[in-house]
């Protein structure tokens, strides 16, 4: 089943003119911009405010500051975005099956459970289709956020550490997965693993201070994912490594 997106190419920018959250100013002229078809890895201390930025361009934190976004060829962002949050949000009542063809069931769709079985298959859950999530270990459950966040097949993926509850060696075959369906979306990931940061992305990005600002771009033209052994990727990795510690034994909460 291939991944049929939209071929239609646009980028997607944030402006926060103020962004405001118990009483601390969290952003403030603050602009970014998704560039068309990349993969954007966004990394920094904890509680600097990835997540916040991520649920800005999802649309999800408008009342609490002054936030526009926008795509260059002047469309709606509307059905193009998916959002995978930091916890799976299943729903507990749901199979596995279920819970990834929720989006089906939500907007008054036949229930496409072919499809839903291809991509349970693909993330190595098929024999759970039946099972409810708390006979899932954590893991599991976020392989299934991931297959309901791929099955959306959307032109805008929006992910907040979408691996970080995986062992190792399936985090790399998710990883893997992830990129090749994904390889023509306009995808966001928030990590805090600066290795898959450098497998990844396209443009990794460091965010810091407080109102949040942005390191320039490390870019990254070999395509993806990378080999873990490969030594320009090594060298790349040592130099996120000493962006993110400069900035974290600056004033960054770790």
């Amino acid at each position: 089943m291939k991944n049929l997106l939209n071929d239609q190419n646009f980028s997607v920018e944030i402006k926060i003119k103020e962004f405001s959250y118990n009483q601390e100013v969290l952003f403030k002229n603050f602009n970014f911009i998704l560039k068309s078809g990349e993969w954007s890895c966004l990394l920094g201390g904890s509680g600097v405010g990835k997540t916040t930025l991520l649920r800005c361009f999802a649309g999800l934190q408008t009342e609490y500051g002054n936030i526009e976004v926008s795509c260059s060829d002047g469309g709606q962002l509307g059905t193009r975005i998916s959002y995978m949050a930091q916890n799976d949000l299943l729903f507990p009542w749901l199979t596995a099956l279920e819970n990834i063809t929720i989006g089906n069931k939500l907007r008054g769709q036949k229930i496409d459970e072919e499809k839903g079985l291809y991509y349970l298959n693909l993330v190595g859950l098929l024999k759970n289709k039946y099972d409810l999530p708390d006979k899932l270990s954590g893991g599991m459950r976020q392989r299934i956020a991931l297959a309901r966040t791929l099955m959306e097949n959307r032109q805008i993926v929006l992910m907040d550490e979408p691996f970080s509850n995986l062992d190792t060696i399936t985090k790399l075959k998710m990883q893997d997965l992830a990129s090749e369906l994904l390889k023509t979306s306009t995808v966001l990931i928030v990590t805090h693993d600066p290795m898959e940061a450098i497998r990844l992305g396209n443009r990794v990005y460091v965010l810091y201070e407080r109102p949040g600002r942005l390191k320039q771009p490390i870019k990254i033209d070999k395509n993806k994912p990378r080999q873990i052994t490969d030594t320009n990727l090594l060298e790349l990795h040592a130099q996120l490594l000493n962006q993110l510690s400069f900035e974290q034994n600056n004033g960054l909460e770790t």
